[in-house]
């Protein structure tokens, strides 16, 4: 008789919360394939966020959404058109790790997230929705400047199961 084989346990929880923090990595992973040189460049026709503009708009909307579920921590909002990759970086690890606390804390107390219906899920799936949303923004102009992202960054966006450890 074939010896019992052991199943492991899933947790949802653990899984939703999994799931923001691989997104929230590959954000940041992608920020160290941007060149310095078009960091702050003028998309072409002069339309549209630089991509530090748009690196700050997916912090600047994360601390919204902090603000409006009375967050215990929310960092300082990024300039548009002044902030640096350093200052990038650090800001989307604090509100990263400040929207990881947010979902624990509804998981915890029912699913719910003050400010945003349904439910909690459906919020890690905004939050994921909109920064892959601008990662997609980012690569499009990084290739009209002239300086696209590397194919290994691109692809390693895709490779969840390489965050997740």
């Amino acid at each position: 008789m074939p010896a019992p084989t052991k199943t492991l346990e899933f947790d949802p929880n653990q899984a939703v919360v999994r799931a923001w923090t691989i997104n929230d990595a590959i954000t940041r992973y992608l920020l160290d394939y941007i060149d310095p040189d078009i960091w702050d460049a003028d998309p072409p026709e002069g339309k549209g966020r630089t991509i530090a503009a748009i690196f700050a708009h997916i912090h600047n909307v994360r601390g919204m959404w902090l603000k409006a579920a009375v967050a215990p921590v929310v960092p300082e909002k990024l300039e548009p058109k002044t902030c640096t990759t350093a200052e990038v970086r650090a800001s989307l690890l604090a509100r990263g790790a400040a929207c990881r606390e947010l979902i624990e804390r509804s998981l915890r107390d029912g699913g719910r997230v003050k400010g945003f219906k349904p439910d909690v899920v459906s919020f890690l799936g905004y939050l994921i929705a909109h920064d892959a949303h601008h990662r997609g923004q980012i690569g499009m102009l990084a290739r009209q400047l002239g300086k696209p992202i590397a194919k290994e960054a691109m692809f390693g966006m895709w490779e969840w199961g390489r965050f997740a450890k």
